[in-house]
C-alpha cells in the first residue's frame, strides 16, 4: 500500500517535483546497482566469495607420476555453483611457476570486462606471487557454465564448473518443475604424460603440429580402459527410478567428443546456461568449451553401466587421440554382478550426419527474441594455412612450413606489453588496430578440394572490429578447406547468440537464408561450424568492451583462429564498462 501511495502523491506534484523525484529515483537505481555485490541485496540475491590459489600438485595417471597446476590443489579444480543474481568475488593467488588467468566462460559480463579473463585481451596475467580478484554477477543465465585458465595451455588442468540454479523459489523449467534426485557434473577432458605447456612451447619453436593427448578423461580419470587406470574410474552411484541431471562440460583442449550411457536415454534440457526444448538422445557430440544438461531416469535393471566418450573427428588425415574414456553410473547394493559394466556403442569417429543430427536437433525452449533488422551483417572465413619458413629456420610443418590458422586471412596476435582492453579504455596507440576486415579480403571457392595455394597464408595481425552500442549482429561463419577442413567450435566472449542456421559448402545467401530459424533457435555462447560448411549466428551488441571471438580448439587459438570485438559504450553510465578495478594485473 505504501508504494501504491507513495506512486499517486508524486503524479500530484508540480512537473519540476516530479523531475526532481525522477533524478532520485535514477540516482537510487544508480547506487543499487553499484552495490550489487553488496549484502543490502540479501533478498534477491548474495555475494559468494572464493579463494583460488594457483598451485602444483602431484597426481599419478596412466602408470607415470608428474606434478601438474591445479586450483586448490583439485584436479577438477572446484565447482562453483550460485543461484541466477549472485555475485561472484574470487580472489586468485598464483603460486605457480607460469602467468595465469582464468576465464569465466559463458557468463555475459554485463560492464565487467576486466573480469572476463583472457590473456592480454581484457588484463595482463597474474604473475607467479602475485593475487588479482574477478568481480562480477551471473544475471539472466541459468544452467551449466564453467571457468578455466586462459594463458597458453594451462586450462587442461585449471578448469572446474561453474553451476548456476534458478533463484530460490523458482523452479527449473523442466520435468514438470521438480527437482532432480541429483546434480551430477561430468567434466570431460584430455590429459597429456608430459606437461601440456612444454607440449605446446616444443610445437610453437618449429610451427609443427602438437603431440595429440594420451587419453580423453571424465572427472579427470582416464577410466577402465587405459593402463593403471581401473581403480580410480569415476563412478557416480544413482538409485533405481530416480531422475538425475547430468551437466556435461567438454573441457578437452582439441577434442570434440562423442558421449553415450549404455542402456539409457538422455534428454538435453540445456546448452551453454540456455534452455533448450527437451531433445531425446542415446548420443551427446559436444565441442571444447560447450555445455550440455541432460535429465536421465535410471530406469534400467539395477546393474553398472559405462558412460564413454570417444573423439568426433573431422579433419581427414591429421592425427588425434583415438581412445575411449569410460566411467560407471552405479546402481549400487542392488547391483549384485560382479562382471564388467554394460558399453554402449559410440558413433565413428568421423561420423558427421550423427554430429549433425545431434546440432540441429537443438531448439530453444522459448520464441526467440530475435531483432528482424540487421546493422552488422558480417562474413567471416576460418580455417588453418601455412607460413613460409623464415629463412635460415628449420620448421616443423608440411614442407617446411609453420602452422598457421586465420579469420577472413588474419591471423591474430596477442599483445605482450599490455591487453588491447586496456589500450581502448586508455586510448594507447600502437596495440591494436580497428581496421578487421568484414568480409574475407579474396573470395574464392572456400570448401573447393585443391584450394589455390597462393590462398594458404595469412596475414598476422592484432585488429579488432568496432561495434556500436546496441547495433544488431549477423554473422556467416564460412569453414574453409585450406589444408584440411575441420569442424570449428567458435566462442565469443562476453555475448550469448542464437544459431539461426547452418549448412554444408559454401553459404548462399540467395538460398540459405530461407533456412534460417527465427522462431526458437538455440542459444549458445560456442558454436561448432561444420566440417566444409557454415553456421550464422546473431546477437545484439549490448556489453560495451573488448571480447575475444575464436576457436576453442587450444591448438587452432595458438595459431591465430581469432579476433576481437570493441563494443563501443551506449549513452549513460549504465550503457558503459566500467571503470578498471585498482588490483587490475600490471603488465
Amino acid at each position: 500500500m505504501r508504494v501504491r501511495a507513495g506512486k499517486q502523491a508524486v503524479l500530484g506534484m508540480s512537473s519540476s517535483s516530479r523531475s526532481s523525484i525522477g533524478l532520485y529515483s535514477q540516482l537510487l537505481l544508480l547506487l543499487s546497482l553499484t552495490l550489487l555485490c553488496s549484502q543490502l541485496q540479501l533478498t534477491i540475491a548474495k555475494e559468494q566469495y572464493h579463494e583460488f590459489v594457483i598451485q602444483e600438485a602431484a597426481v599419478t595417471r596412466l602408470c607415470r607420476s608428474r606434478r601438474i597446476m591445479t586450483v586448490n590443489g583439485q584436479f577438477p579444480g572446484p565447482a562453483v555453483e550460485v543461484s541466477e543474481g549472485d555475485c561472484l568475488v574470487v580472489k586468485v593467488t598464483n603460486r605457480g611457476n607460469y602467468n595465469v588467468t582464468v576465464h569465466w566462460h559463458g557468463v555475459r559480463q554485463m560492464r565487467t570486462g576486466w573480469s572476463d579473463g583472457p590473456e592480454f585481451v581484457t588484463q595482463c596475467p597474474i604473475r607467479p606471487g602475485e593475487s588479482y580478484t574477478y568481480r562480477f554477477t551471473v544475471q539472466a543465465q541459468e544452467g551449466t557454465l564453467w571457468w578455466h585458465a586462459h594463458s597458453s595451455w594451462l586450462r587442461a588442468t585449471v578448469h572446474g564448473a561453474l553451476i548456476i540454479r534458478p533463484r530460490a523459489g523458482v523452479p527449473y523449467p523442466f520435468n514438470d518443475g521438480k527437482p532432480p534426485a541429483r546434480e551430477i557434473p561430468v567434466i570431460l577432458g584430455e590429459w597429456w604424460d608430459m606437461n601440456p605447456i612444454d607440449v605446446v612451447r616444443a610445437a610453437t619453436a618449429t610451427g609443427a603440429a602438437p603431440n595429440t593427448s594420451d587419453a580423453l578423461t571424465v572427472n579427470g580419470q582416464p577410466g577402465d580402459l587405459y593402463k593403471c587406470s581401473s581403480k580410480d574410474t569415476t563412478t557416480f552411484p544413482v538409485k533405481s527410478g530416480e531422475t538425475n541431471l547430468l551437466r556435461f562440460i567438454n573441457a578437452a583442449l582439441n577434442t570434440e567428443l562423442f558421449v553415450s550411457l549404455a542402456g539409457h536415454t538422455m534428454t538435453v534440457v540445456g546448452v551453454d546456461a540456455s534452455y533448450t526444448k527437451p531433445y531425446a538422445t542415446s548420443v551427446l557430440m559436444i565441442a571444447p568449451g560447450q555445455t550440455t544438461d541432460v535429465l536421465v531416469t535410471f530406469d534400467q535393471p539395477p546393474g553398472r553401466y559405462y558412460l564413454a566418450a570417444r573423439a568426433y573427428a573431422s579433419a581427414q588425415g591429421v592425427p588425434f587421440d583415438n581412445t575411449t574414456t569410460t566411467a560407471v553410473f552405479d546402481y549400487g547394493a542392488a547391483a549384485a554382478s560382479t562382471g564388467s559394466p554394460a558399453m554402449p556403442t559410440l558413433p565413428a569417429y568421423n561420423d558427421t550426419a550423427t554430429a549433425t543430427t545431434f546440432t540441429t536437433s537443438l531448439r530453444g525452449l522459448r520464441k526467440a527474441e530475435l531483432p528482424s533488422r540487421v546493422d552488422e551483417s558480417l562474413f567471416f572465413t576460418v580455417g588453418v594455412g601455412l607460413f613460409n619458413c623464415s629463412g635460415g629456420q628449420n620448421c616443423g610443418g608440411p614442407n617446411n612450413t609453420r602452422f598457421t590458422a586465420s579469420i577472413n586471412n588474419v591471423s591474430f596476435v596477442l599483445p605482450s606489453t599490455v591487453s588491447i582492453l586496456q589500450a581502448h579504455y586508455h586510448g594507447a596507440a600502437g596495440v591494436f588496430t580497428a581496421d578487421f576486415p568484414a568480409n574475407p579480403p579474396v573470395q574464392f571457392d572456400y570448401t573447393a578440394q585443391n584450394v589455390s595455394r597462393a590462398l594458404w597464408q595469412p596475414v598476422p595481425g592484432t585488429k579488432v572490429y568496432k561495434l556500436k552500442y546496441g547495433a544488431v549482429v549477423q554473422i556467416v561463419l564460412q569453414g574453409t578447406n585450406i589444408f584440411a577442413a575441420e569442424n570449428h567450435p567458435i566462442h565469443i566472449h562476453g555475448y550469448d547468440f542464437y544459431i539461426l542456421a547452418e549448412g554444408f559448402g559454401n553459404f548462399n545467401a540467395a538460398t540459405d537464408t530461407a533456412k534460417f530459424n527465427l522462431d526458437d533457435p538455440p542459444m549458445r555462447n560456442t558454436v561448432g561450424v561444420p566440417v566444409n560448411g557454415w553456421a550464422v549466428i546473431r546477437f545484439v551488441a549490448d556489453n560495451p568492451g573488448v571480447w575475444l571471438m575464436h576457436c576453442h580448439l587450444d591448438v587452432h587459438i595458438t595459431w591465430g583462429l581469432a579476433m576481437a570485438f570493441l563494443v563501443e559504450d551506449g549513452v549513460g553510465v549504465l550503457q558503459s564498462l566500467e571503470a578498471p578495478p585498482p588490483d587490475l594485473p600490471l603488465c
